[in-house]
């Protein structure tokens, strides 16, 4: 298991939740994404784009300067298998 720290502060919406997307697609089961934001709008996107994935999220800061997710990557996420049903 890894933890990848991504420092998306100073971004706006949409950017923190695509870059998290991108992040995360390479990340192996069990692995740990850190994710700093800044945009108080990601505590919305970031959770619904884990919905999404079927990774698990925690929010592990929340004050007036930052949020920082932990992101797990799930065993199997939603996006390998929505990929492997496609032709």
């Amino acid at each position: 298991m890894t933890r990848t720290t991504l420092d998306l502060t100073g971004l706006k919406c949409p950017l923190p939740a695509l870059k998290t997307r991108k992040a995360l697609k390479p990340l192996q089961p069990g692995d740990q994404l850190e994710v700093h934001c800044t945009d108080p709008l990601s505590v919305i996107d970031i959770p619904n784009l884990i919905l999404e994935t079927g990774d698990t999220v925690e929010i592990t800061e929340r004050n007036d300067a930052r949020i920082v997710f932990l992101i797990e990557k799930a065993n199997d996420s939603i996006e390998r298998a929505n990929g492997a049903l496609r032709p």
